[in-house]
């Protein structure tokens, strides 16, 4: 446990001080080189995620119904609802990718 700590940390201070021996270039703007693949990268794991959440309130959903076929309004409700919500988190990363990656 001790070496996986110190591990971390010292990769922490690696990526931390990074940027402190960074050169300015001639180039207008290397860094925007990044931009489109941290986009994709972010949609993906935004999309992925969302994904596995709706799994995981679709199933406890259908757990519930099974137990308790009598309370499927109520539970439907609250299905769609909470569906709506992890589907606008997904919604949210894209158009603030559409909004920050601009083209080069």
């Amino acid at each position: 446990m001790q070496k996986l700590q110190y591990l971390f940390m010292s990769l922490a201070a690696l990526l931390l001080a990074t940027p402190a021996f960074a050169q300015a270039t001639a180039v207008a703007h290397p860094e925007n080189q990044w931009i489109p693949l941290a986009a994709g990268l972010g949609m993906a794991l935004a999309a992925g995620l969302c994904g596995l959440g709706q799994g995981k309130a679709t199933a406890s959903a259908t757990e519930a119904l099974a137990r308790n076929p009598g309370a499927r309004p109520g539970i439907f409700i609250f299905l769609i609802l909470g569906l709506a919500f992890i589907e606008s988190l997904a919604l949210f990363t894209f158009v603030i990718i559409f909004l920050k990656a601009k083209p080069i």
